[in-house]
């Protein structure tokens, strides 16, 4: 059963592989994957600005997208320093490393991580971001699966990349600040969402992303139309009425 959804996952990858392909649907896929495939408890997509300053881009659930976001405003972290380094970071017991990452460490095992394994999302010299890896149990990191996961890896970043030219710094450049623009956007969506049915942001996503699907329209779009409430969105708008609250 594993090898097929393997199977499948690199066929809905390659598939993205076309132009104007929605790229924050895209990596949220990779993050959901990551934990079917991987045994991973979480996952997690940081990728870099126009500015070479590291953005949390997706995530498999909100507390990892927190913990992302921790590591970055504290500057410190595994994977940060996949990123800066662009060699992969695995810590099968995060309690061994607090005194390299004092910050991230207390706050990973705050809420319920243990070990984590960061790999270098790149095309040959190219470090454009990194996928990272969040287990409960502290346990060592599978030599098996490794590979694996760094072709998840690579395989994402060909599709990040794989409209690049001549100019391709500031083609990818524009990609990833459109990425970046999206997942506000996003986010904000989700909040609204969540408010207005009074549930949590997980549930609020998963609400949109698949209305998105349904309707083949992509996530972006869908969040802005919904925050502007430009447009009637049947099925998505008609929810948030008071009776259908």
């Amino acid at each position: 059963m594993k090898e097929q959804l393997m199977a499948r996952t690199f066929v809905e990858l390659a598939d993205s592989l076309v132009a104007d392909f929605d790229l924050m649907d895209f990596l949220r896929l990779l993050t959901d994957r990551c934990v079917d495939l991987l045994d991973a408890s979480a996952a997690g997509v940081l990728l870099a600005d126009r500015d070479g300053v590291l953005r949390v881009m997706a995530a498999s659930d909100e507390r990892v997208r927190l913990l992302e976001l921790f590591q970055l405003q504290n500057h410190e972290g595994p994977c940060l320093d996949c990123f800066h380094t662009g060699i992969t970071v695995s810590v099968p017991d995060l309690r061994d490393e607090a005194a390299r990452w004092p910050l991230f460490t207390a706050q990973a095992q705050r809420i319920g991580f243990t070990s984590v394994q960061a790999l270098p999302m790149r095309l040959r010299d190219e470090v454009v971001g990194a996928l990272n890896l969040f287990h409960t149990t502290p346990a060592p990191i599978s030599p098996a699966a490794t590979p694996f996961a760094q072709a998840l890896a690579d395989v994402a970043t060909i599709s990040l990349l794989q409209q690049r030219t001549t100019e391709r710094s500031t083609l990818l450049n524009e990609q990833l600040q459109t990425a970046l623009n999206s997942r506000v956007l996003i986010e904000q969506a989700k909040g609204k969402l969540a408010e207005r049915r009074n549930t949590d942001m997980e549930r609020a996503f998963t609400t949109l992303r698949a209305y998105a699907r349904a309707h083949n329209r992509r996530l972006a779009d869908v969040a802005r139309a919904f925050i502007d409430e430009t447009e009637h969105l049947p099925g998505l708008s008609l929810s948030l009425s008071p009776g259908n609250s």
